[in-house]
């Protein structure tokens, strides 16, 4: 695959990323697609609160009903943290070797790849995250999403939080980006509207910061393009109603498009402030997300006229009288973020003024702002900081 420009063609390098299988009902094929992994035992990563909302065990139902050997580890917490995945690989080796099914949101997803390379690493622990992509292969991972957002079943990568130097970090390996993704939007019918419009949000700044990257690429594109399109669309319907499954499969399949594109592409400094926001306050991603997309797109539009202008295309807007597509795709998204009630003010969300230039600091530190459209500095990430606090 090539693209042109000013130098020639510019060469790609695309690893697919893993079987699809999406549908309402899809998670009945979830024994099949375990055993496709050569292993005929489960373990399985989850979290309280999918237990207690009875997501959990219609999924060992069907691995009962199928004759299948299972744990399950449901302690993962809202931001994992090292810790918590150095518990949950423990308890995983104890049980032995078994496909890893990580159900639940990004959160889940992310602890469940470092508790997969864990075991594949037994001296290793999360604290070694730097050194562990020339590890050894953790176990197979079978991802089942249910919130329509993060898109963290596309990749090998998860993100946990250190608690110790207050910052997120990455953890992964090839060997753990999920060998399916299990997309069944009937899992997500019970999403309380605040978490839906959380994560939906996370899937809309995906799309948008994909194709503003630095390494946006043809592939990337179309994958980003069409997320913008079904996310927008869908978003506000499934959180005016819950139970519209059409809404809910059509957030769900864009989600994990705007995943693959992230994958291919890289972020940008709305994810860098986020992560640094989330570190320090513990606001959920989504949500911290939310607080600064318009200012961050404000900020980069200079250079992002072109990817603002495919954002708003995707969004089906009319063309702008005055031409400003930008200045449309910025509205429309702050449209969207009022109607599903997600954006609010740093100062609601924990954070005071005094840590306002550490999370500035982290932001431009994270590896993901180094795909922005513009490369900012601290002062330039306090001012946006300072604007929505």
């Amino acid at each position: 695959m090539t693209s042109p420009g000013p130098g020639g063609p510019t060469p790609l390098s695309i690893d697919a990323t893993c079987r699809i299988e999406f549908g309402p009902g899809r998670i009945g094929r979830l024994p099949a697609l375990i055993a496709a992994t050569g292993h005929d035992r489960a373990f399985v990563v989850t979290d309280h609160g999918l237990r207690t909302a009875g997501v959990l065990e219609p999924v060992l139902k069907t691995l009962r009903a199928a004759g299948l050997e299972y744990a399950v580890y449901d302690e993962v917490a809202p931001n994992p943290s090292t810790a918590n995945v150095d518990a949950g690989a423990a308890r995983a080796r104890a049980f032995g070797t078994a496909a890893v099914v990580a159900l639940g949101g990004g959160s889940v997803l992310d602890a469940a790849k470092g508790i997969s390379l864990l075991v594949g690493n037994p001296k290793a622990t999360a604290g070694d995250a730097d050194e562990l992509w020339e590890a050894a292969d953790g176990l197979p991972l079978v991802a089942i999403p249910t919130t329509s957002g993060t898109g963290a079943e596309t990749n090998g990568f998860g993100v946990i939080e250190d608690t110790t130097a207050c910052r997120k970090v990455y953890i992964g390996h090839p060997s753990v980006k999920p060998r399916v993704a299990l997309l069944d939007p009937e899992l997500t019918l019970g999403l309380p509207a605040p978490a839906t419009a959380a994560t939906g949000i996370d899937a809309l700044v995906h799309g948008i910061e994909s194709l503003a990257s630095r390494g946006a690429n043809p592939v990337s594109t179309a994958y980003a393009t069409q997320a913008v399109t079904m996310v927008s669309h869908a978003l506000p319907a499934a959180y005016r109603d819950g139970a519209d499954l059409d809404a809910r499969a059509e957030l769900m399949l864009g989600a994990h498009l705007a995943g693959q594109a992230l994958s291919l592409s890289g972020l940008g400094l709305v994810h860098g402030i986020g992560h640094a926001l989330t570190a320090h306050t513990g606001t959920p991603h989504g949500v911290a997300l939310a607080a600064v997309l318009e200012e961050v797109m404000e900020f980069n539009a200079p250079a992002a006229q072109g990817a603002y202008e495919q954002v708003a295309r995707a969004m089906r807007l009319a063309p702008p009288a005055d031409g400003d597509w930008a200045r449309a795709a910025i509205d429309a998204v702050r449209e969207i973020a009022g109607a599903v009630e997600v954006k609010r003010p740093l100062r609601t969300l924990g954070a005071d003024r005094g840590m306002l230039p550490a999370i500035a600091a982290g932001a431009v530190a994270d590896a993901v702002t180094t795909n922005n459209p513009l490369s900012p500095d601290h002062t330039q990430v306090l001012e946006i900081l300072t604007t929505t606090y």
